[in-house]
């Protein structure tokens, strides 16, 4: 499911100087509501960083060029790369970014082994796995028969997402990161991805803002949208994980560290982190409330999506929304689960939830 925004897409200047040697350039994501990644360029004394780089376009590449440009920088200028996580809106013009200037990748070892996953496996097996979760959580034949169909005819291994670069460096939460004239730590955040992670820009605000810092804050946290907290998990692996668990425990670690201002990947940048945590925290548990009160009665995590509330009516929700909202009601459901809430129904198929 696409982010939910809470307020309108704010027009911003396609590039920002934000001080003290930090920029923002809109790369667009094609075909997307969020419309646009915010990839920011950090000045080191070694040269330029990138963090994130945008989707892996034509468009979205020259809106990267054309805007480093604007900075005074070229491409083949840029040192190193830092994603916040591994998705294609982030993540996706890595490679040529390295191909062109020899910059090093850094990502965070969860979301760099879905990477090595991913690239190791033929798309026919992800068709495969995906038909296989959705009809075990209840989707109908006809959602599920596009998938089957992908992996009964091989579809090619060029689509969005299934081809990323490989890091070359690993991110250590905690850590500064190896940028001369800087002190950028890594704040693991897990939640959106496994391995997401958050920037803080350990130095004074150029404008004297009041606050720690400054944030770099991916999809992580966002001043309107909130961001999609799913399943992530390996084939291979029958882990039973708790994103959105992991996801509420790292935003209240950013609401404590209080930055004076957080820049982040969608939208703008804002000030306000602590307030707009609890926001998001309200918003999860006002939705896990919701929940609950639909589990009076049994039912698969595809009927729970159809009946929970989006930024659209379920039937006006595309194919691949669909997918990625039924994912975030396991979600929430697994966290009543852990939480003694909910419970499967013993001998469901497709498994059914019911409250407790």
């Amino acid at each position: 499911m696409a982010p939910q925004a809470t307020e309108p897409q704010v027009s911003e200047p396609p590039v920002i100087e934000h001080g003290g040697g930090v920029w923002s350039v809109k790369v667009p994501i094609p075909d997307n509501p969020l419309g646009f990644t915010l990839v920011h360029l950090l000045a080191t004394d070694a040269g330029p960083v990138l963090i994130d780089t945008g989707w892996d376009d034509p468009t979205s590449w020259s809106a990267l060029t054309a805007g480093l440009g604007t900075c005074g920088v070229a491409v083949e200028d840029v040192h190193g790369v830092v994603i916040t996580h591994h998705h294609p809106d982030h993540h996706g013009l890595s490679a040529k970014v390295r191909e062109v200037s020899g910059a090093w990748i850094a990502m965070h070892e969860a979301d760099a082994s879905v990477v090595r996953r991913t690239r190791s496996q033929p798309p026919e097996r992800w068709y495969g796995y995906m038909a296989a979760k959705l009809t075990a959580a209840g989707a109908p034949a006809e959602h599920v028969a596009p998938l089957l169909r992908a992996r009964d005819e091989g579809r090619p291994r060029r689509l969005p997402g299934l081809d990323p670069a490989l890091p070359d460096r690993g991110i250590t939460p905690g850590e500064l990161l190896d940028l001369p004239g800087r002190r950028l730590r890594a704040i693991w955040t897990p939640g959106h991805t496994p391995g997401h992670v958050c920037l803080h820009l350990e130095e004074e605000h150029p404008a004297g803002l009041r606050g720690s810092g400054r944030l770099f804050s991916g999809d992580h946290l966002l001043p309107g949208i909130t961001p999609h907290i799913g399943l992530y998990e390996d084939p291979d692996d029958d882990t039973v994980t708790d994103p959105l668990g992991r996801y509420l425990d790292s935003l209240k670690r950013v609401g404590r560290l209080d930055p004076a201002e957080v820049l982040p990947a969608h939208q703008r940048a804002f000030t306000g982190a602590p307030a707009r945590v609890r926001e998001l925290i309200a918003h999860h548990e006002e939705r896990l409330t919701g929940l609950l009160a639909l589990l009076t009665e049994p039912l698969t995590p595809w009927r729970l999506a159809e009946r929970m509330a989006w930024n659209r009516p379920w039937d006006e929700i595309p194919h691949g929304s669909r997918s990625i909202a039924v994912s975030e009601a396991e979600a929430h459901v697994r966290r009543l689960v852990k939480l003694g809430r909910a419970e499967a129904v013993a001998g469901s198929d497709p498994v059914m939830y019911v409250a407790v």
